[in-house]
């Protein structure tokens, strides 16, 4: 009985020494000197951005290792809610969703923690970091409000979400030293005060005074939408406004008189859209903007400071609320301080240097990334993805009809393709003009499987002339190109209106009677491809280059790999489409439009000897395409 009271005795003196120590650990604000305290020093940071889910967690503690390198003593991260729930019900904590292991490595690096959980994150990833089955459970929800469906969704993921990271605030023994709330709401256009106080006490709830709760605004008039009574406010601006830094202050003062200065989003790059030029910043402006400041005895975190890439479907879009929807490219490259494969740029240097003169910058070699090239790989193409076999492979279920075409949502289908098929009433005119409404975003018209034109929610164009013939089937492949990330937030998918020819007095006939069949282009389709190649590879037709006049045709091809590095997949000459290298999905292509020419393949995914490389190509093909060491971002 005596060693039983020890044994009690030891365990409560123990408990009481760790409360004791908890009860020391405080990060809080001194509104009087204006700066944070951390367990009452002085203290400010310096972090870069690194999100854990454009890198393969077999990478992170490397990439972690090199931001070290440069003297940050913070790491700055979104939590993706779609990436940990992407079907209602269904939940992902493991690989790349592993967010638990990616702290745990960060501090073991000696980082504090900047946590943004959103919900609502827009980081250029599609839907904003929001799942998209929201809009199938809840077809007229609003997000970002207060609408009971949205805040009831929240409140089950936070619930699931939250314990998890309970132990990682600062408060609880952890690094985890600041926790967002929403994202830059005072630039959405919905101004729901209800909504931002509801998510205050729902985050509050989990996190309690274990960390600073804080904001992020643009540093204009709409900061007052965004600050919420009682948690902490900061902005962002990158190098094109440091000019006007006096103005910035002055400006989250007027919200918040006192308390440290803070830019949460310094850009010492920027993201880029198809079909246009890739986004970069000069490196020595960066240094002096930052200079500039860390003179002002500023927090900053560096957005992006290693960047990544958006693998499989997950880039988002812009709409900026002009009305013009431009698609993000798959790297994620944002000519960052570290390069899309982690390696340091002369801006990690020119940066290293400005940080050493504000504090202390460990002495650590960075050894540059290394990229190899595996040569050409001979494509051979193995099936239409539109013929009878293709369907029976690539196809996802049976068809669905209905009288009125169904958005991706309302079929349950994240990405990919949808084939919109009905049969062409006789013409009154010759030609007459085929018009889709509401296209999101983008569509390949065939007759008969014959192709016709493309349609182009990006370009605005939503016509085409269709001549009189004996042809009947009127076929709409619509491709997702990414749900918008920013302003919009109803960003549905597929043919949301109408499609009308016209007639001869000029009035529309609506067309009706939909067959849909969906090409969601997941793992699970590729895994049916590899075992047909397995099978049917060798009655491969011979390839043929040019224009894909019948549909989307998938190319196969195998390359050796005798020493694992990372390489890039070069797919000029080539058309628009998706690649998967190992069954793993790179993303997206476009070297059509550009300016991204290669695609990035992690070392990670590929193994000694054969490799396999697949190809869906919606528009044009070629025989061979390559495997280089160095990246093509600029077209």
């Amino acid at each position: 009985m005596a060693g039983f009271i020890a044994i009690v005795f030891i365990i409560l003196l123990i408990n009481l020494s760790i409360a004791e120590k908890l009860s020391h650990r405080r990060f809080t604000i001194d509104n009087v000197t204006n700066t944070f305290l951390m367990n009452g020093e002085p203290f400010r940071y310096v972090s870069g951005s690194f999100h854990y889910f454009r890198a393969l967690p077999e990478v992170w503690q490397k990439r972690l290792r090199v931001m070290q390198a440069s003297g940050l003593n913070a790491i700055d991260t979104y939590i993706e809610w779609s990436l940990h729930n992407p079907q209602d019900g269904i939940y992902e904590w493991s690989g790349i969703a592993d967010i638990e292991t990616f702290i745990h490595l960060a501090e073991q690096e000696g980082f504090y923690i900047i946590l943004r959980p959103g919900p609502y994150i827009c980081a250029e990833r599609d839907n904003g970091g929001i799942p998209y089955w929201l809009f199938t459970k809840y077809p007229n929800i609003r997000l970002r409000t207060s609408d009971p469906d949205y805040l009831y969704e929240v409140s089950i993921w936070y619930n699931k979400l939250m314990p998890r990271l309970q132990r990682y605030f600062y408060g609880n023994g952890g690094p985890i030293i600041m926790v967002q709330i929403e994202n830059e709401y005072g630039g959405f256009h919905t101004c729901d005060r209800d909504y931002l106080r509801w998510l205050r006490d729902e985050t509050h709830k989990y996190v309690r005074d274990q960390a600073l709760l804080f904001t992020t605004d643009i540093p204009d008039l709409n900061i007052k939408c965004g600050k919420i009574d009682g948690v902490f406010a900061t902005t962002d601006f990158g190098i094109d406004r440091v000019k006007e830094i006096e103005d910035i202050w002055n400006t989250l003062r007027s919200v918040q008189p006192n308390g440290p200065l803070v830019n949460s989003e310094f850009y010492p790059g920027w993201l880029t859209h198809w079909q246009e030029p890739n986004q970069r910043r000069d490196a020595n402006a960066v240094a002096k903007a930052l200079r500039t400041i860390l003179t002002y005895n500023a927090s900053v975190n560096l957005y992006m400071y290693f960047g990544g890439t958006n693998f499989g479907f997950t880039a988002g879009a812009n709409d900026w609320g002009f009305g013009k929807y431009a698609a993000d490219i798959t790297s994620y490259d944002y000519d960052a301080v570290m390069d899309e494969a982690g390696g340091a740029t002369e801006k990690f240097v020119l940066v290293r240097d400005v940080i050493s003169e504000f504090m202390n910058v460990p002495n650590i070699e960075v050894l540059p990334s290394r990229a190899k090239a595996f040569g050409k790989v001979q494509m051979k193409p193995i099936i239409d993805l539109l013929s009878e076999e293709g369907r029976l492979l690539f196809a996802r279920g049976s068809p669905m009809e209905s009288i009125k075409p169904r958005t991706f949502e309302q079929l349950e289908q994240f990405s990919g393709l949808v084939l919109y098929e009905t049969d062409l009433p006789e013409f009154e005119i010759d030609p007459t003009l085929l018009k889709v409404d509401q296209l999101r975003d983008r569509a390949y018209v065939y007759v008969d499987q014959t192709f016709l034109a493309t349609l182009s929610r990006e370009n605005n164009i939503y016509t085409v002339p269709i001549n009189k013939s004996i042809r009947k089937k009127l076929q709409i492949l619509v491709e997702n190109q990414g749900r918008i990330n920013y302003y919009v937030a109803d960003d549905m998918k597929g043919i949301l209106g109408n499609v009308t020819i016209q007639k001869h007095n000029g009035q529309l006939q609506v067309l009706e009677n939909w067959t849909h069949t969906q090409f969601p282009l997941e793992e699970t389709q590729v895994k049916h491809l590899m075992k047909y190649v397995e099978s049917e590879q060798r009655n491969s037709p011979e390839t043929e280059t040019g224009s894909l006049n019948h549909g989307p045709t998938a190319y196969y091809g195998e390359f050796i790999v005798d020493d694992i590095a990372d390489t890039y997949l070069n797919v000029r000459g080539w058309g628009k489409g998706v690649a998967y290298v190992n069954g793993f999905n790179l993303g997206r292509y476009w070297p059509l439009v550009g300016p991204q020419i290669t695609l990035y393949v992690p070392g990670e995914i590929l193994k000694i000897g054969s490799n396999n490389l697949i190809l869906i190509e919606y528009q044009l093909s070629q025989k061979k395409i390559s495997l280089d060491s160095k990246p093509q971002l600029d077209g």
